[in-house]
């Protein structure tokens, strides 16, 4: 059994899809520490000039939990987040058959940043027809630090491989503690696939939110992921055969996070930070693009998979 872990993300980037995707189970780290400027709270998106960030406003989240951070209430983010996406998506292939599902995500006061964040992540995962397990950390009630606590987490669901970010192996914990619990360490190796975008004039621009991949390319937004490397390891079924066209068929039925309407999760068990007056005005950071349309890619340390 393929599993992945990872901290919830705002509208994940593709690379975390990829992962999730490619496990049997996922564990979302809800129980470790908030990153201030990681991606827990906002993701990057395309626009004219470049690429933007859609931050969600969170409130004094330094030293706390994921799980504990909340979101400031104070601030209009969801409105300004649905007309980014219109604005800079309105004319992509297929905004116009996933628009009510993603802006669902923008219909509910959100007050807690992980459930926002997870609902969010049902939300992409059914239009993609991506049916990995997902799990959170805190309901598995492992232990320890580290190392040690992510071999513990991977024992608890009955992982024979453990599906690593690439940079974090021999990095962010050690490989050498896996071998002994007859857990194999698999990196990810990722390559961001390219596919159309919006504003072809600026050249691709790798590792956007997934709704970048799936306004633009529908139902095919999977198989574009998935196919990315024939050399990629494929995801198994909780039977141990792989499963077709990498989309997993889940486990046994478990605690549910009522899905999303019109997302079909019924095999799924599963259900950056500012302080206030750090919020960047409208929640919207813009990164424009060089002269000539080059775009250099610059994840802040901590950031996405510099972890796990």
């Amino acid at each position: 059994m393929i599993v992945g872990a990872h901290q919830p993300h705002y509208l994940p980037w593709v690379r975390l899809i990829d992962k999730i995707a490619r496990s049997d189970v996922f564990i979302l780290l809800d129980d470790v520490q908030f990153t201030k400027n990681g991606f827990q709270n906002r993701v990057k998106i395309k626009h004219a000039q470049g690429t933007m960030y859609l931050t969600v406003p969170v409130l004094d989240p330094f030293g706390k939990l994921i799980r504990e951070v909340r979101i400031n209430t104070e601030f209009r983010w969801r409105a300004k987040h649905q007309s980014a996406l219109i604005t800079n998506y309105g004319k992509a292939p297929y905004f116009a058959e996933y628009r009510d599902l993603v802006m669902s995500i923008y219909d509910r006061p959100w007050e807690s940043l992980v459930e926002c964040n997870v609902y969010a992540l049902e939300v992409v995962l059914g239009a993609l027809g991506v049916r990995t397990r997902l799990m959170r950390s805190s309901e598995l009630g492992v232990p320890g630090k580290g190392t040690e606590r992510l071999v513990g987490l991977c024992q608890a669901v009955g992982a024979t491989v453990y599906l690593s970010g690439d940079f974090a192996v021999g990095h962010h914990f050690d490989p050498a503690e896996f071998a002994p619990h007859g857990i194999e360490v698999r990196p990810q190796g990722w390559q961001c696939p390219t596919y159309r975008q919006q504003y072809p004039q600026l050249g691709f621009l790798p590792d956007l939110s997934v709704v970048d991949l799936l306004f633009n390319e529908g139902k095919r937004a999977l198989a574009v992921l998935l196919e990315r490397s024939s050399e990629a390891p494929g995801p198994l079924s909780a039977g141990g055969e792989a499963a077709p066209g990498g989309v997993l068929a889940g486990g046994p039925a478990g605690q549910r996070l009522a899905p999303p309407a019109g997302v079909d999760r019924s095999n799924a068990p599963f259900s950056g930070a500012y302080r206030p007056d750090e919020v960047p005005d409208s929640s919207l950071c813009r990164t424009p693009a060089p002269p000539g349309g080059a775009y250099t890619e610059r994840v802040p340390q901590g950031g996405p998979d510099h972890r796990l």
